[in-house]
């Protein structure tokens, strides 16, 4: 174990997107990263390659979190290799393919649901083991990746994956009446429209660029934007921000 005096951050799907963003945002920062990635190796080492660019360093776990003994590996490496854990970024998750409701399938939905949903509430359980001040810990932060479809109900045929981040909000809420006593501050960042490869199912860029001019901002989000908001709920600056969820929408 390597004992350390900066902060660790441990982000679930951080070798692209809104997770990359929010490892090098927090790593520019001063932070120590871990993070997990599921199969793809180089885009694993290109997230490694930014943030040690960025002046921090960072280890790669390959787990999918859609697995509980995965969850467990991904913790352990972390807490071996940096010795302490002050904030966790439930961020992986799936849109699942477009599924009209008249063709949901069990298999279809316990994918969704067992990688946006039973994957925070498995992280959790073991970050909040490092994290709690009354399990001699330091305390910390999580932040749950939720989306602005929990509120609007997101893209067409879509159902199923409103419906998680709609679980995502509400377990970020209990978390926060839950780990409060524990030292632990717990909120959710929900994204809108974002440039990410997340809207390939129905469209990609194209879709983006029809539907980012009718966001009262006028354009799509970028990761960055939405990691800096991560890292800010995530960091000292926000310490009396609780038992929020916070809208990174451009208006929409």
């Amino acid at each position: 174990m390597t004992s350390s005096h900066k902060p660790t951050a441990l982000i679930t799907g951080g070798s692209r997107g809104i997770g990359r963003a929010t490892c090098v945002t927090l790593a520019k920062q001063g932070w120590n990263i871990g993070f997990s990635y599921v199969s793809n190796q180089a885009a694993a080492q290109e997230t490694v390659a930014m943030v040690e660019a960025a002046g921090g360093q960072a280890l790669a776990v390959k787990a999918n979190v859609a697995n509980r003994e995965d969850i467990k590996q991904l913790f352990a490496a972390a807490f071996k290799t940096y010795g302490r854990l002050d904030a966790l970024i439930n961020n992986a998750g799936i849109v699942g393919e477009p599924r009209s409701i008249f063709d949901a399938d069990d298999a279809h939905l316990t994918d969704v649901f067992r990688t946006n949903v039973l994957s925070y509430f498995f992280c959790v359980s073991e970050a909040a083991r490092l994290m709690s001040t009354q399990r001699g810990g330091q305390g910390g932060s999580i932040v749950n990746m939720s989306s602005a479809a929990a509120r609007h109900g997101g893209m067409p045929e879509e159902a199923h994956y409103a419906a998680s981040k709609g679980a995502v909000d509400s377990f970020t809420l209990a978390l926060a009446k839950e780990l409060a006593p524990h030292g632990i501050r717990v909120n959710a960042v929900r994204p809108g429209l974002i440039n990410t490869t997340i809207h390939e199912a129905h469209g990609g860029q194209a879709l983006i660029n029809k539907i980012g001019p009718t966001v009262p901002l006028g354009r799509a989000g970028t990761a960055e934007e939405v990691a800096e908001v991560i890292a800010f709920l995530a960091g000292p600056l926000s310490s009396y921000v609780h038992g929020t969820l916070v809208d990174v929408a451009g208006g929409r």
